[in-house]
């Protein structure tokens, strides 16, 4: 379980950089488990300053039905988030999930129609895509939560499942390791008229064997970003390298990092990303609260806003807010 050491992070205290920027949150969750981090709390975190308008709200797998089919049980999740969603509107400046990505078994092939038709009824407007986690790294050194078959993403099943999701107008948010970016290539070739959105800059890995293998690891996920530039259906969130598996460690620091201090680590991987994606096809995310053990939301932002700093106003707008708003169908007013 992750702890979120508020104590901590407030040892590196920073105000907001130009507030007035428009933000939509492109991938976050909410927690309802022995780990809670509702909704309460993720609007306690974006309460520093930044003008966060919009947020998309990434699968969690734990409000699940706790009743019925099993393929269906996903939906219970759906159905929860829009009712914290509606019940939000009315509370507070920001739309919390106004786009909802669920899971939902693409092994299950055609018969994944009904728990496709269930989710999209369920989020009333708001369900936006699928994340089906297909995350392996056979070194077994990764601590990771789930775990997940090798070449899943070339299974004939879970093939015959992904082709279902253009037919309902869905996404596919791909959360898989730097190695694995070949494997997604393969598919967005197959399917090329699906949109997928990779999660997490491609989760460049950095914990277990990977620690001692930075800069290798880095030119096999520049490749890897490379090739699926290729696709223009295709689109990466830039963020989430907070987690413990990309070994930057910042939660062993005696302080959270700064903004300038994690501007500076990061932006080699999301330069690069912006680099062969373009602007219109990148979006900042924030990945609380599982970056949170590292540091806190404000600074996060300020880092982003940072590393965008020469960019143009459009530029920076796209990164922020428009293609997130676009990819995942929002209205565009802030």
């Amino acid at each position: 379980m992750l702890n979120f050491r508020e104590d901590w992070l407030r040892l590196t205290p920073e105000t907001a950089l130009e507030p007035l920027i428009p933000i939509c949150d492109a991938h976050h969750h909410l927690w309802y488990s022995q780990e809670a981090y509702s909704v309460e709390d993720y609007l306690k975190d974006i309460s520093g300053g930044h003008k966060i308008t919009k947020s998309v709200f990434v699968e969690s797998r734990m409000m699940f039905r706790s009743q019925g089919p099993e393929e269906m049980r996903p939906v219970g999740e759906t159905e929860y988030i829009q009712k914290v969603a509606t019940r939000n509107v009315s509370l507070a400046k920001t739309n919390v999930a106004a786009a909802i990505v669920g899971y939902a078994d693409l092994t299950l092939g055609s018969s994944i129609y009904p728990v496709l038709e269930a989710h999209i009824a369920a989020g009333k407007g708001s369900f936006r895509g699928i994340r089906h986690v297909v995350s392996h790294d056979s070194t077994g050194s990764v601590r990771y939560r789930l775990k997940i078959p090798a070449g899943l993403l070339l299974d004939s099943k879970f093939q015959q499942g992904f082709s279902c999701l253009n037919k309902f107008n869905l996404s596919f948010d791909a959360m898989l390791f730097h190695h694995q970016l070949s494997e997604l290539a393969a598919l967005a070739k197959q399917f090329p008229d699906t949109v997928i959105i990779i999660n997490h800059c491609g989760v460049p890995l950095g914990s277990g064997i990977y620690a001692a293998q930075r800069e290798p690891v880095f030119q096999e996920w520049k490749k890897g970003i490379e090739m699926l530039a290729e696709f223009p259906r295709v689109f990466v969130k830039v963020g989430g390298l907070g987690m413990e598996i990309n070994g930057f460690q910042w939660s062993e620091l005696t302080a959270p990092p700064g903004s300038a201090q994690l501007a500076k680590a990061y932006e080699p991987y999301f330069l690069h990303c912006v680099e062969h994606f373009g602007v219109k096809r990148c979006m900042f995310e924030s990945n609380f609260p599982v970056d949170k053990r590292s540091y806190s939301y404000t600074i996060l932002w300020n880092a982003l806003k940072r590393i965008t700093k020469d960019f143009s106003i459009c530029e920076r707008h796209a990164l922020l807010y428009d293609t997130a708003v676009r990819v995942y169908r929002l209205p565009k007013k802030v």
